[in-house]
């Protein structure tokens, strides 16, 4: 049977009977980390230990860890470190190598704890009006080097046992609001949005996972990317990404309405999989049942995705470190 067209949370540190009976019900394809399931190491991956027991497989755990604001472990579980577009600028030439390290660690931080998926790359391009949320977690305003920055981040990533999600597709860098509370409108013409804001989702099209972007491109769509038919084309056959992609997080403030509706609006439009975060039980039951089970199609991309998974490579942590280091002048950490 195919998996469930979900990616869901928990409310805790370990999951309640009554989370225990309904993921054993609702079979979600995999389950996403937050701050308020943080707490020890053993904690963690017992946590985790306990969302594969039921569903009874080895499902993909994410988490949202950039570094800088957006980063869910912190120390004393994990290093912590200088928003990604500082980290960028101070590395300067040595960026790429400076980036595939970091993610090199921080993949090797969360596969250590059973996580075995990071919300990153991003590769929004950063513009003068991007919002202020955004800004600098971006990697910079060249579309080309911002590919190969969320190349080297992706390769870090899968070296390290994670497989990365790249973000926010198709571009959320022209946004000048914050998708957490209000619906950004982007009125760029298709033929700049395709020179600048799609390229690097192009270049990194062969990544196993994506996740949309609550924006509305006007001159594309009415309608948010996430709910969009015409912008999912865009992003099947234009960009030509064919792995597993996952909504944003349906609750945020960028999209009104029944979250019943708009888990079944996004999977019409094309996406495979809906995720909801910082749910109730009762709101997860009720995207759960409104998603049902994966299309053969969807279900198709999630396998491919699970079969990009591979152990961990050998690595030097202190020569890592010290490689680092040297790269960014001295400051790695915040």
């Amino acid at each position: 049977m195919a998996f469930g067209a979900t990616i869901l949370d928990a409310e805790g540190l370990r999951l309640t009977p009554s989370e225990i009976a309904f993921f054993r019900e609702a079979d979600p394809f995999g389950f996403i980390l937050f701050a308020r399931n943080i707490d020890t190491p053993d904690q963690i991956r017992a946590l985790c230990d306990d969302m594969r027991s039921a569903v009874g497989r080895d499902a993909p755990i994410t988490i949202d860890q950039e570094g800088g604001r957006v980063q869910r472990l912190r120390a004393p579980l994990a290093r912590v470190w200088l928003p990604p577009l500082d980290h960028v600028t101070r590395a300067g030439e040595g960026a790429e190598r400076a980036m595939y390290l970091r993610y090199r660690l921080i993949a090797h931080e969360l596969h250590a704890l059973g996580i075995d998926s990071n919300c990153a790359p991003m590769v929004d391009v950063a513009a003068p009006e991007t919002h202020d949320f955004l800004k600098n977690r971006c990697y910079g305003t060249d579309p080309a080097q911002v590919a190969r920055l969320g190349r080297a981040v992706a390769d870090g990533l899968l070296d390290g046992g994670v497989l990365p999600v790249l973000k926010h597709m198709p571009g959320h860098g022209r946004a000048t609001a914050d998708s957490h509370f209000d619906l950004p409108q982007v009125g760029a013409d298709p033929e700049a949005l395709d020179d600048t804001d799609f390229a690097p989702f192009r270049t990194l099209n062969d990544l196993p996972m994506g996740m949309t972007a609550h924006v509305v491109y006007e001159a594309l769509d009415g309608a948010p990317a996430t709910l969009s038919s015409k912008v999912m084309d865009i992003i099947r056959d234009q960009i030509g990404f064919d792995g597993l992609v996952m909504t944003d997080d349906i609750s945020m403030k960028a999209l009104q309405g029944d979250l019943g509706d708009l888990t079944r609006d996004s999977l019409a439009a094309g996406c495979d999989v809906v995720l909801l975060c910082n749910g109730t039980l009762a709101e997860r039951e009720q995207v759960a049942n409104a998603a049902g089970r994966m299309t053969d199609r969807a279900q198709s991309r999630a396998l491919a995705a699970l079969e990009a998974r591979r152990p961990p490579r050998d690595l030097d942590i202190a020569a890592s470190e010290a490689e680092l280091v040297r790269l960014m002048r001295g400051q790695v950490y915040d």
